[in-house]
């Protein structure tokens, strides 16, 4: 949190993985710094806190995110209700080819062979379940004001086109690319300028194919459990994402399978009965994301006993 809101800097790039970002994002914002947004939990666990003082303190709040990236760059030039659904692409992960039935017997060094991105283990595992892509619906909503039933999911996976907004007439635009995290990373902090660099331009032909395909809800049920919690509003989202993070983690340390991840995330929102569900404080979100946390762990200690864990 110090160095967040340190000196007289302009803006502030928060790419702390998982809901550990949210607090120093929070203190940027109080210190009038403009933020470059790579840490996709800060919105998701904290949007109802967190758009209010964006708001307050006049700040930016532009997506680092290849994703919202794309969509942000899309809209630039489109009139205010313009807007009439958002398009999120998705790689399909480490087993978008394996069948649904094979899933029960993977490892973690399968999980973390992502087939485009070259990125950090959290953020991998969540790719393979997809679980990512919930999350990005639940972060597009407060990003751009768009409600759940006008924000798809698509599987591309090329990795090219980084995600599409359609407009009111059904125009589709669409943000196109390498898949490199520098471009939208550059384009949040130059904004709204166009900065020449030397880097790889996109080449079509060589790109080649470019394919699509409708997710697998069996194969990758944490898209469903992300729009319910989204739906759900309130500190559910910090819930989702708390657990989702806590179950990830300790499949990283090999003491739960991979399909354990949505079956801990989905008993833990079903046990959550928040009592500020409307507007949540910063304190209600901290105490939702302790108490998942500590379910998660519960619920995993009764599975190595061999008790039923997720009733």
């Amino acid at each position: 949190m110090e160095v967040a809101r340190y000196g007289n800097s302009e803006a502030v790039v928060t790419g702390i993985v998982g809901c550990a970002g949210l607090l120093p994002t929070l203190a940027a914002i109080k210190a009038g710094k403009d933020i470059a947004l790579a840490n996709k939990e800060t919105l998701i666990a904290g949007g109802p806190v967190v758009l209010p003082l964006v708001k307050e303190y006049g700040v930016k709040l532009l997506p680092a995110d290849s994703e919202h990236s794309a969509i942000f760059q899309c809209l630039q030039g489109v009139p205010q209700d313009g807007l009439r659904r958002i398009i999120l692409t998705a790689s399909g992960g480490a087993f978008r080819d394996l069948p649904v039935e094979k899933l029960a017997t993977v490892k973690v060094a399968d999980a973390l062979k992502h087939p485009n991105w070259s990125m950090g283990q959290k953020i991998t595992i969540d790719s393979a379940t997809l679980m990512n892509k919930g999350l990005e619906v639940i972060e597009a909503h407060y990003l751009f004001g768009v409600d759940y039933d006008h924000i798809d999911i698509v599987i591309h996976p090329q990795s090219i086109i980084h995600s599409l907004i359609e407009l009111q007439d059904t125009s589709v635009l669409a943000q196109l690319g390498w898949p490199d995290m520098r471009l939208p990373l550059l384009y949040a902090l130059s904004y709204p300028e166009r900065i020449y660099t030397d880097w790889q331009s996109l080449d079509l032909v060589k790109a080649g194919d470019l394919t699509f395909r409708e997710p697998d809800h069996q194969k990758y049920p944490c898209m469903q459990l992300a729009y319910a919690a989204g739906r759900a509003g309130g500190s559910m989202p910090a819930v989702l994402n708390a657990a989702n993070e806590q179950a990830v983690a300790l499949f990283l340390a090999e003491k739960i399978q991979f399909l354990d991840i949505p079956k801990v995330i989905e008993a833990v929102c079903d046990r959550h009965h928040p009592h500020n569900q409307s507007s949540p404080t910063l304190e209600d979100i901290i105490e939702a994301d302790r108490w998942a946390r500590s379910e998660v762990l519960a619920a995993a200690e009764k599975r190595v006993q061999g008790a039923i864990a997720y009733s």
